[in-house]
């Protein structure tokens, strides 16, 4: 941190790059300086927008995360290292953004925002990145940001494509604008699902970095009230305009938690199970490119469309155990409770799926 008048000459040698943009300067650089930024994931956006605000000079950055590296992110979520697999997140991040800034502060939050927490956490930021993958999350952040009137710079990843916009409660949209409720579970792929190739999150994880900036300095125009679609296999963006109401910051601001995101209890509970068994049937229930691409040896295809509507896969008709599994442990349980509510108990789910299995093999 620097006092709003001065720079140092190591602070200068360090920026001098930025310092020279015009309309930018030094004014840009102090804010800069004296800024708070909170980022809720370290993941595949939070890698390119810590480090790149780690190198802007961003005063102070508080980096939320409640995960751990994991050899199968490393593609993408490039501030974290080999090395450093099975560490949390967010100390990982920490490490890599003062080795390359060690200007700046970092705090490091290692767990997961919840309605009861959101708020005391990100207070005393002055612009919040959400690059969480999960929904609850989002909308959690998103009320948060609203009562502390706190603009929250916001981005997606599904497959080639990505989404990114500003939110500012009471001077624009905020995300429950876009999203009122949450989708059910398994309704949309994540990235486990539906796969993502790293640039793509580069790309964006910059472009968020960089509407954080614009937001902290005042240059340029923030993309609130726009949202950006980027379509990576054709390397073109197109940009729509997107409406608030002032209902919608009225509630979030009120309700706690807000009605629209209450998680409804499962109807069915869910058998799972962690380890396969030697004789076990294995069929899975991700769709057939999924499957093609990569499976557990043994296994079947039955997506779990077909299981939803009512087709019972022919392989539960053994005395064998029935073990059901997906990318991530979501798809299968919906599987096997369509089946419990048919009145087929049998099979269970695989607990974290496919990943998971992977992970146990190294």
């Amino acid at each position: 941190m620097t006092p709003d008048d001065a720079l140092t000459p190591e602070q200068i040698a360090r920026y001098r790059r930025q310092i020279t943009l015009g309309g930018f300067g030094r004014p840009g650089q102090e804010k800069l300086l004296n800024a708070h930024v909170a980022v809720v994931g370290a993941g595949g956006l939070g890698s390119p927008a810590l480090l790149y605000l780690a190198g802007a000079g961003v005063g102070h950055v508080t980096v939320i995360d409640d995960d751990v590296v994991d050899l199968s992110n490393l593609h993408r979520q490039v501030i974290h290292t080999t090395d450093r697999i099975g560490a949390p997140k967010a100390e990982s991040a920490r490490k890599q953004m003062l080795a390359l800034n060690p200007d700046i502060e970092v705090s490091v939050v290692a767990e997961r925002l919840t309605w009861d927490t959101a708020v005391d956490v990100l207070r005393g930021a002055d612009v919040v990145l959400d690059g969480t993958d999960n929904f609850d999350t989002r909308h959690i952040v998103s009320a948060a940001c609203a009562r502390l009137d706190i603009p929250h710079v916001w981005a997606s990843i599904l497959g080639f494509d990505a989404q990114l916009t500003v939110f500012h409660a009471g001077r624009g949209p905020v995300y429950d604008d876009l999203f009122p409720t949450p989708p059910a579970p398994g309704e949309v792929p994540s990235c486990a699902q539906a796969g993502v190739l790293g640039p793509v999150v580069g790309i964006v994880g910059s472009a968020m970095a960089m509407e954080a900036i614009k937001l902290l300095t005042g240059i340029g125009e923030p993309l609130l009230g726009t949202l950006g679609y980027f379509s990576s296999l054709t390397g073109r963006w197109e940009y729509i305009p997107v409406t608030g109401s002032a209902d919608t910051v009225e509630r979030l601001r009120t309700e706690d938690p807000p009605a629209q995101v209450t998680a409804a209890p499962m109807v069915v509970s869910v058998a799972e199970v962690t380890c396969i068994p030697d004789d076990a049937v294995l069929i899975d229930v991700r769709e057939p490119d999924e499957y093609a691409n990569f499976r557990i040896p043994g296994a079947v295809n039955r997506p779990l469309g077909e299981v939803l509507e009512g087709t019972d896969p022919p392989e539960l008709t053994t005395d064998r155990p029935v073990v059901i599994y997906c990318a991530g442990g979501v798809r299968s349980a919906r599987a096997v409770a369509a089946l419990a509510s048919r009145g087929i108990t049998g099979p269970v789910s695989l607990a974290g799926g496919i990943d998971a299995w992977l992970d146990r093999q190294g």
